[in-house]
């Protein structure tokens, strides 16, 4: 069985393996979650350049964490995702 999830930016389901992962750690900070497997509440986007160029636009991070996330965050996870 696949695991689907959901991208908090189109609200498209897509195989988890499609998706880039961040994650809210119980300390609160949130992070590009390269692995997959870090601890925390997660939010998924799609890997189209569309998706995540609207990440912060669309506040899809912000529903799904529940917080306000400030701009420096928006673009640390920009700069990971484009490292990997």
């Amino acid at each position: 069985m696949k695991n689907f999830r959901k991208c908090v930016v189109c609200g498209e389901v897509k195989e988890k393996s499609g998706l880039f992962r961040i994650a809210r750690q119980k300390t609160g900070e949130i992070l590009f979650d390269q692995q997959g497997k870090e601890p925390g509440r997660g939010a998924y986007v799609c890997r189209d350049a569309a998706c995540r160029g609207k990440l912060k636009k669309a506040r899809g991070l912000e529903r799904s964490f529940r917080t306000r996330i400030p701009d420096e965050v928006y673009e640390r996870i920009e700069k990971s995702i484009h490292e990997t």
